[in-house]
């Protein structure tokens, strides 16, 4: 299985290589006021596939530091109560 997930992940790196260099020719990225820019394309998609990557990142911060916090407090509690989930429950005749 990890030598399928590394062809994969070669396969992919291959196809992105090979897109890359297929879009080295400058565009124009226009600013306000006339500001322009002149940049290669495959330049330009790697810097906004890196930002919304970081700003997708940033977005999903929050509620993993509120996960962690719950579970820590949920194993506090556990460990302050140790007869808590270990009760037996006879099973029912008939069943």
């Amino acid at each position: 299985m990890r030598f399928l997930a590394w062809l994969l992940r070669a396969f992919l790196f291959l196809v992105l290589l090979l897109f890359a260099f297929k879009n080295t020719s400058p565009v124009q990225l226009r600013f306000l006021f006339d500001t322009a820019w002149d940049v290669p394309l495959v330049l330009l998609l790697l810097a906004f596939f890196a930002l919304g990557a970081a700003l997708g990142v940033l977005a999903c911060v929050g509620r993993l530091l509120r996960q962690r916090r719950e579970i820590q407090s949920l194993r506090r509690e556990a460990q302050l109560r140790p007869d808590a989930g270990t009760a037996v429950i006879p099973p029912q005749a008939g069943i």
